[in-house]
């Protein structure tokens, strides 16, 4: 049978208080499904941080036309369409599959883009309709509790997976912590308990881009007239992007190379920066082209506010925070947990992925910790279906048991990880 979306759209979840104690006096949710409900096949998958609610294609293109809507790209539209579909590892003929815009971002759920209700005490009011930083601060743990909302709306109980990769991660390791009889089988892919220093520290640059764009303006720059931060938000992508390959895939990809005619120019590729008197004396090389030309439509389809606040929430996120210990934090989780970790990923690391597996195994929660040989960085999640696939398929049909899992160990084990799989180059690396 063909799986379409069964529903799709914003639910209206009443008032929604923040972990921050701040609210919102009805927070909407946009949301998408894929394939039938049978009261036992539910999946959740939780979106990177620019992804949105559309995680795969419809059948029908004017039904992709309506839900996703124009100028989206990238994470936007059907980020994992080579995962999630009919046949696919998350097969939606067998599975019923929910995917929602998470509470902060910019593609429907309630957030700093978000049109503001009218009357509002607030202590400093804008003078335009939107939320802007009057928005509540945002952390994992409000996707986590909104995603539960949501379920609770559509009619859905216990979870048989939840499943996310980078942040979204983070997002199915707090369902473990929080909801730990909601759900059956946890997949957590390319993440972490928590980010390192060396993550920290490029979000804050990139924040700093953004509030360095004259155009910010404090964060209030909706209005007629008022032009949005778009090159702050650009180079702040651009950051972001260094930040998802590996030394080995930009080599590969670009090496030193000049730019070919075909590539955007220097000028095209500035981002409005003042020139640089000595530039044309020097190569405009590929890697300058490619970073160019991810950032070019980004403001297009994403939020500068809604980025500040989301990677402030991916950076507080804290496993541990309230229990002590990751083990601890995940100790009444007794269902199974698929961690998947790739070699050349300096962004969440092979070897705190064996961290996680660790804390899981302290609870005797049955898990597998699959480690995947791969040059491609923290892209990797995305763009390798080929070898995420089939871990990620049997993980779900038959638990830590199936055929294509192989378990890496804990941390500091080396013995059971796979053996080089040499995974071949892709021709684009556009997500984030």
């Amino acid at each position: 049978m063909s799986a379409v979306p069964a529903d799709h759209g914003v639910a209206a979840l009443g008032e929604f208080t923040f972990e921050c104690g701040q609210s919102v006096p009805d927070l909407e949710v946009a949301y998408e499904t894929h394939g039938e409900f049978d009261g036992d096949n539910v999946v959740l998958v939780c979106h990177a941080l620019t992804g949105s609610q559309n995680v795969a294609r419809s059948p029908a293109p004017e039904r992709d036309e309506e839900t996703r809507g124009g100028g989206q790209a990238g994470q936007a539209r059907a980020w994992w369409d080579d995962i999630v579909g009919p046949g696919k590892a998350i097969d939606t003929t067998e599975y019923y599959v929910v995917c929602a815009n998470v509470p902060g971002s910019c593609y429907g759920t309630t957030g700093p883009a978000s049109e503001r209700p009218a009357g509002l005490d607030l202590p400093d009011e804008p003078d335009h309709d939107r939320w802007g930083t009057a928005y509540p601060p945002v952390q994992v743990e409000d996707w986590t509790r909104a995603q539960r909302r949501l379920l609770d709306h559509l009619g859905v109980g216990r979870l048989r997976a939840v499943v996310g990769g980078s942040v979204g991660g983070m997002n199915a390791l707090e369902w473990a912590k929080r909801y730990p009889d909601d759900v059956d089988r946890v997949v957590a892919i390319a993440t972490a308990g928590r980010l390192d220093a060396q993550c920290l520290a490029l979000d804050a640059v990139a924040r700093r881009a953004i509030r360095a764009d004259p155009n910010w303006n404090g964060g209030d720059y909706y209005g007629e007239g008022r032009p949005s931060p778009d090159e702050g938000l650009a180079l702040a992508r651009q950051i972001g992007h260094i930040m998802y390959l590996s030394k080995a895939s930009m080599e590969r990809k670009f090496g030193r190379r000049s730019a070919g005619r075909d590539s955007l120019t220097r000028e095209e590729g500035d981002l409005g920066l003042p020139p640089e008197p000595t530039a044309a004396f020097f190569p405009y090389r590929e890697v300058e082209s490619y970073l160019d030309y991810q950032a070019e439509g980004f403001s297009d389809r994403f939020d500068a506010n809604s980025y500040l606040y989301l990677t402030r929430a991916m950076d507080e996120y804290d496993l541990a925070a309230g229990h002590g210990t990751d083990a601890d934090a995940l100790g009444a989780f007794d269902g199974e947990a698929l961690l998947l970790s790739f070699t050349a990923d300096w962004h969440f690391t092979v070897e705190q992925s064996s961290s996680l597996a660790d804390a899981f195994r302290a609870g005797n929660a049955p898990t597998a910790h699959h480690v995947i040989d791969s040059d491609h960085g923290h892209d990797a999640f995305l763009v390798e279906p080929e070898h995420v696939g089939p871990p990620l398929r049997d993980f779900l049909a038959e638990g830590v048991e199936g055929r294509a899992i192989s378990d890496g160990g804990g941390e500091g084990d080396d013995s059971a990880r796979p053996e080089p799989d040499h995974a071949p180059v892709h021709a684009s690396l556009f997500r984030g």
